[in-house]
């Protein structure tokens, strides 16, 4: 016990956080001649560089990345220890969340009620999903939680699992799909619109199609569901979709829905964050709504708990 320093898990946590002796010394109120001797100390204890030069950066080793989650746990559990538990109200504070595009019209308009009617102090900053700043925006706190089809697997955040959906076609109310489920082959030579925000027209019904021995011919790609949506009322192609998801843009548009012949992979709707707010009782609070909101749902199915 003797060697036992817990002031090194809390400057462990603070270089792996911000991958800089600088801002580990700001954030600490120390030197950086200190954070540097504690970095040092640091690496001979776990026999690893942990960080290493990289032109004018510092970037963090396999062995760091590998323990900043755990470390990050670590030091908000020894926090949360250490803090009274009273309940204290929570006042006026800001949260931004960042919805895919697809899962918006089912979260949006619910979450924005609850949280006036259950957080009347929290502003909710709604922002649009930016698959390449997937992770970025939740380590560096410009993002407080991701809500999406997250595909993802950042050892930074932790995602929970919260409804799964299913994959359905959509067409023109008039559109022959509608009116009776298609076979494969018609399904195939049917003009396809799909959803790609990078314009890649390949997709799991392309993979399932080939099994089969057929292609489809993808005529055009849109930047998101609503844009996909808008274009398929106007046209005769069909665009497969997430059922729950689009169900009331669908009754807005007038569009129909069809049963694609194809066995696909249910897309599940999940929510992420950094384990530096795990234990933030005002985060909790939001995630637990935004999981309310969605898992309640009349017409959601929820993970079940052995997946979440």
């Amino acid at each position: 016990m003797d060697a036992l320093d817990l002031n090194l898990l809390l400057a462990l946590d603070a270089l792996l956080d911000t991958n800089s002796v600088t801002e580990a010394a700001r954030r600490l109120r120390t030197s950086t001649s200190a954070m540097s001797r504690t970095l040092t100390r640091l690496r001979t204890v776990l026999g690893d560089p942990l960080l290493v030069r990289s032109g004018r950066t510092l970037v963090p080793t396999p062995r760091a990345l590998e323990l900043r989650h755990t470390v990050a746990t670590l030091v908000e559990q020894g926090r949360e220890l250490l803090t009274s538990r009273a309940a204290t109200p929570l006042r006026t504070r800001e949260f931004t969340v960042r919805v895919a595009d697809a899962v918006a019209p089912a979260l949006s308009g619910p979450l924005l009620a609850a949280v006036r009617a259950e957080l009347p102090g929290v502003t909710v900053r709604l922002l649009a999903a930016d698959r390449a700043d997937a992770a970025v925006g939740l380590r560096d706190g410009r993002v407080d939680v991701e809500v999406g089809m997250i595909n993802h697997t950042d050892p930074e955040t932790v995602v929970t699992r919260l409804v799964t959906d299913r994959w359905i076609g959509i067409a023109a109310a008039d559109h022959p799909f509608v009116a009776g489920r298609p076979t494969v082959a018609a399904y195939a030579s049917a003009p396809h619109l799909e959803v790609s925000a990078t314009g890649h027209p390949r997709g799991p019904i392309d993979d399932r199609l080939a099994l089969l021995g057929r292609t489809r011919r993808v005529v055009a790609t849109a930047p998101d569901l609503p844009t996909a949506l808008f274009a398929v009322r106007d046209t005769e192609l069909i665009c497969p979709a997430p059922e729950f998801l689009s169900r009331s843009a669908r009754s807005s548009l007038g569009l129909g829905m069809f049963e694609i012949p194809l066995p696909l992979p249910a897309p599940v709707v999940a929510m992420a964050w950094h384990p530096r707010n795990t234990a933030d009782s005002g985060h909790r609070l939001l995630r637990d709504l935004i999981a309310e909101v969605l898992r309640d749902h009349p017409a959601a199915t929820p993970v079940p708990a052995a997946l979440v």
